[in-house]
């Protein structure tokens, strides 16, 4: 399962994440809570949009509900949640499109970073599954590698209603090879997309 992403992770970046779970679920937690908030923002940006507007609602839903989970977890182990840090990858990604341009067009580029964030977070979730040595937290893991694949796939699914499919397509290709890119430079960090 590659999701269209064009440079695997490291299987190494496991290991940095391993000697720093606090770090990374911490991390993890403002992931969900961004999630959470760039589907709310799409509801207030683009309200016209009946049935974005129904799934947004529902995501916002189960990304808190994720939120929650996380937040969970680090209590459970006696920690409390550490300060937001500022998410490297999400920024670099975000500069790839011009800004402007129509509403449509803003919104098929909004939909089109979403979709590559839940793939790259579906894709490390992944491994994190399959190489944490503590049994509980990769199986917790599993379980939300599966509702991030479906998030990919609906944001997706949502640009290329909207927008024009082989524009949107090419777009999609084109962010996906700048992605690599920035992966190269990335992977050294027990953050979810560091």
């Amino acid at each position: 399962m590659m999701l269209g992403l064009q440079l695997p992770t490291d299987p190494r970046w496991v290991n940095i994440v391993e000697k720093n779970i606090e770090e990374i679920l911490t991390d993890h937690a403002y992931c969900e809570q961004k999630a959470a908030s760039t589907a709310i923002s799409l509801i207030v940006s683009f309200p016209e949009y009946d049935e974005l507007v129904k799934e947004m609602v529902a995501l916002v839903k189960e990304e808190i509900s994720h939120f929650k989970m996380v937040h969970d977890k680090i209590l459970e182990r006696g920690w409390s949640m550490g300060r937001d840090r500022k998410d490297e990858y999400v920024i670099a990604i975000t500069k790839f499109f011009p800004k402007g341009g129509s509403r449509t067009t803003q919104l098929v580029h909004r939909l089109l970073y979403a979709a590559l964030i839940e793939a790259r977070s579906c894709e490390r979730f992944r491994l994190l599954s399959e190489q944490l040595k503590d049994k509980e937290l990769a199986e917790f893991y599993r379980k939300l590698m599966v509702s991030e694949a479906n998030h990919y796939t609906m944001f997706l699914g949502f640009a290329r209603k909207y927008g024009e499919r082989a524009e949107v397509d090419a777009k999609w290709n084109e962010l996906l090879a700048y992605e690599a890119e920035v992966m190269k430079d990335l992977g050294t960090n027990e953050t979810i997309h560091g």
